[in-house]
C-alpha cells in the first residue's frame, strides 16, 4: 500500500482510538483486480470493475470497529453509525475521501485521491 496513504490511515485510527474512543481495525486494504471484478459482481458491494477502484492503486482500505474484542461492522448498529461519522470527519481533516458521502454508501471505505496516481491516471487502451 501506499506510505503516503498508510500513514494517513494510521494517525486517523490512532486518532479515533485517543479522541473518540473507538478502536478500528482494517478490513482491505490493497485489493487485486480479479477481486475487483469479483465483488462487482455482488449487488449493492462496488459499481468499480478491475482498475477502476484506488484499491487497486494501494490508496484505498476498507476499516471496521473492534467493540469488547468483537467485529462490528454494519451502520445499522448506532455505536458503529456514530463511529463511522467521526471516522469520515477524521479521514476529511486528513485529506482522505470518505465514502459516506457517496450515492452508494460505503462507510467504512476511505481512499487518498492525488493527482496523477490512481484510476484517473490509468491510461485505457
Amino acid at each position: 500500500m501506499d506510505a503516503d496513504f498508510v500513514q494517513r490511515l494510521l494517525v486517523v485510527y490512532k486518532v479515533m482510538l485517543e479522541r473518540h474512543g473507538y478502536e478500528m481495525v482494517l478490513l482491505e486494504g490493497y485489493r487485486s483486480p480479479e477481486r475487483q471484478d469479483v465483488l462487482g459482481l455482488l449487488p449493492g458491494t462496488t459499481n468499480a470493475k478491475a482498475w477502476q477502484s484506488y484499491h487497486q492503486y494501494g490508496l484505498a482500505a476498507d476499516s471496521a470497529f473492534l467493540r469488547e474484542g468483537k467485529l462490528v461492522i454494519t451502520e445499522k448498529d448506532p455505536w458503529a453509525l456514530r463511529g463511522y461519522e467521526l471516522y469520515g470527519q477524521v479521514a476529511e481533516e486528513l485529506g482522505l475521501t470518505w465514502g459516506g458521502r457517496w450515492k452508494l454508501l460505503d462507510f467504512g471505505h476511505v481512499e487518498l485521491r492525488t493527482a496523477g496516481r490512481g484510476p484517473s491516471a490509468r491510461s485505457m487502451p
